[in-house]
């Protein structure tokens, strides 16, 4: 087999990635499996590594991200120009929805193990492309969006109190807590959107999300037709909205079930534009990256990661179990 590498953030879920990479570690060990670890030490550091290991590697090459989905965000973004690298994750965040999305095990050892099992068949996904003005270009796996729910990641990722639940295995519910505290203070926008060309216009809107796969925030189902290989990327508007009925929304997104809302609005496009009437919040996979406006461009199948969703075949009810997917 060839040598693995991996990419580990010891700071994610409030540190608990070390005792996630101790057990991945001596699974190695144990299966003589041929490994090279590398730690993060500061954000953007796992783009930096991902990059170097994809510009000396000669041949195909598997380097898996142990961390949340802001590591595999960056692990995403120092190989995108490299066709040479295949992509995988060990989850070790508090949030993990590419786990869900790609439907590998929330077990760190288990996953480990579907990724042997299936590193010889990597498939080739779709990802997102972000154009800003006078700032780089940056992509995203999973979903990007702006307006509340980038204001509540920008405030999740920089709170204490995000550590402290994640130390209590509550994690998911920092997400609840901001949007309480936010949701009687938010100032809704005019967003104009244009999709493939065509131009919308969107009143007191709350946010504007565009996903690759369904799950964000910690396992909502934001997107629930998303599909990572479909050549499309799925956008959703929830406008409209009383303050009390966006709680409504919020509950009902766990399932899916916003989308049967009037006030939520789907689309599916390649080319999408923002702008809105005041500045507003933008995030990519869960990582602040400016405001609006934005270009968004779909590129199809543009990065090769393993995955389960490609095997579905192969997975038995214990691992689906394991993975508290749908």
């Amino acid at each position: 087999m060839k040598t693995i590498y991996f990419i580990i953030n010891p700071k994610a879920g409030n540190g608990a990635c070390k005792k996630v990479w101790s057990k991945i570690e001596n699974q190695l060990k144990g299966e003589q499996i041929p490994y090279i670890a590398f730690f993060t030490d500061y954000p953007g550091h796992a783009k930096i590594l991902a990059a170097q290991i994809a510009v000396r590697s000669k041949e195909q090459t598997i380097i898996i991200a142990v961390g949340g989905d802001g590591t595999m965000h960056e692990v995403v973004n120092g190989v995108v120009h490299y066709n040479n690298i295949t992509l995988g994750f060990i989850p070790g965040g508090s949030g993990n929805d590419f786990s869900r999305g790609f439907q590998l095990p929330s077990e760190p050892e288990l996953a480990l193990k579907v990724l042997i099992r299936l590193i010889q068949k990597e498939a080739a996904v779709d990802i997102g492309k972000i154009v800003r003005e006078n700032q780089a270009d940056c992509y995203f796996i999973n979903n990007m969006g702006v307006g509340f729910d980038a204001l509540i990641s920008y405030e999740v990722n920089r709170s204490k109190i995000k550590s402290v639940l994640n130390k209590r295995s509550l994690g998911r519910l920092v997400y609840v807590y901001f949007l309480l505290i936010k949701l009687f203070t938010y100032k809704r926008s005019t967003i104009q959107l244009s999709i493939d060309g065509k131009k919308h216009i969107f009143e007191h809107t709350w946010f504007v999300t565009v996903s690759n796969q369904p799950f964000y925030g910690g396992g909502m189902k934001i997107a629930p037709d998303a599909e990572p290989n479909d050549g499309v990327l799925d956008i959703t508007v929830v406008h409209q909205l009383s303050r009390l009925k966006l709680l409504l929304v919020f509950i009902s997104v766990f399932w899916g079930k916003h989308v049967l809302f009037k006030e939520v609005k789907s689309f599916k496009g390649k080319n999408i534009f923002i702008q809105s009437s005041s500045p507003l919040y933008a995030h990519a996979d869960g990582e602040h990256i400016g405001y609006v406006p934005l270009k968004i461009q779909l590129k199809s199948k543009a990065l090769k990661i393993v995955t389960r969703k490609q095997h579905l075949e192969e997975v038995d009810l214990k691992e689906r179990d394991s993975n508290d997917f749908q």
